[in-house]
């Protein structure tokens, strides 16, 4: 497949800020102002809102046509998700493929964004994952320098780019109603780098993934999946969301993903930090949950995909910092140097 790399904003230019997910920064103001104010003060970005970005109950159409604006008004130069969600599966039929493909922009988000991140990807449009304007950018305190860095970089540097190593790390969140979340910066911990599984070779080959579970509706759904034979060659990367899907779960999604034909065809494999903590589920075993949960990869891979090179606890998903994976673009994994690189 050809993908077209849209133009990278620049500082002074216009972005969208578009909820086609959940309309949560109606409900929380404090974070969603928060990323607003950095990305004109740290980036040097002019964010302009659309009807529906603070909005919660939406329907999918009217989701659709703030996209549909964002994407077609020429003075916008790249589209970024306040956050995610659990319904943006619904919304996709409502885009108007012909529009959107003829003003291909750069699109970030995470989480349920996967939808249209893939969706884009299968009209031929790269897109990033990850720099929600609500998490990221709203990040109390202070932006994290990883994660800082990575959106600089995806942002407005064509090119190479490689990711680092994370020595702490943090999935704890704090109330995003109390103005004394924002400041201090979230708590940290010791975090012991990637590790690797098979590092016998290097890998340099587009990428595509998401969030798992939103991989696993989309399968369900049989929308923007398509024939395991497309992505042959491809570098595969995932991550599992603040709801903490049992071990037991994500095996049995990657295994209906290799009985489709699909794990097989991923020669490398990033796996993302698992989160393990959240406000209805606080007293996970950390360590056991990350555990079980590579274990689990490492079961799945093992039957259908036995000599793929696996990544774990790559910085790409819910927790904290988060660096921004290409969707469609190239990502280099190079095992006996222990490296990845990502080309923005």
């Amino acid at each position: 497949m050809s993908l077209i790399n849209p133009p990278k904003p620049r500082p002074g230019d216009k972005v969208a800020i578009v909820s086609p997910a959940a309309g949560v920064a109606g409900l929380f103001p404090l974070p969603h102002e928060l990323g607003l104010r950095r990305l004109r003060d740290d980036f040097g970005l002019v964010p302009v809102e659309y009807p529906t970005t603070r909005t919660m109950g939406s329907t999918p159409r009217e989701r659709a046509h703030d996209l549909h604006q964002a994407f077609a008004d020429p003075d916008i130069k790249a589209v970024i998700a306040t956050i995610g969600g659990d319904d943006q599966i619904t919304v996709l039929r409502h885009l108007d493929e012909d529009l959107i493909k003829a003003n291909p922009k750069p699109y970030f988000g995470h989480s349920d964004n996967t939808n249209l991140l893939l969706w884009l990807h299968n009209r031929g449009i790269a897109g990033f994952y990850g720099g929600s304007v609500m998490v990221q950018f709203g990040r109390p305190g202070a932006m994290h320098p990883t994660t800082r860095a990575s959106l600089h970089a995806a942002l407005f540097t064509p090119g190479r780019y490689r990711l680092p190593e994370s020595t702490a790390y943090g999935d704890k969140d704090s109330p995003w109603e109390d103005p004394a979340t924002f400041e201090t910066e979230p708590v940290l911990e010791p975090a012991n780098g990637w590790i690797w599984h098979q590092p016998h070779t290097t890998v340099t080959a587009r990428s595509w993934g998401g969030n798992l579970e939103i991989l696993s509706w989309l399968m369900m759904a049989d929308r923007e999946i398509g024939e395991p034979e497309r992505y042959a060659g491809r570098v595969l990367f995932f991550e599992t969301s603040e709801e903490m899907p049992s071990a037991t779960e994500v095996y049995r999604i990657l295994r209906n993903m290799g009985e489709r034909g699909l794990l097989r065809q991923f020669p490398a494999v990033l796996v993302g930090r698992a989160k393990a903590w959240f406000f209805d589920n606080q007293h996970t075993d950390r360590a056991e949950h990350t555990k079980a949960q590579r274990e689990a990869v490492l079961r799945a891979f093992g039957e259908y995909a036995p000599e793929a090179m696996i990544v774990f606890d790559v910085d790409l998903g819910h927790t904290d910092p988060q660096v921004v994976i290409p969707v469609g673009g190239t990502i280099e994994v190079d095992g006996p140097a222990r490296t990845i690189t990502v080309t923005y």
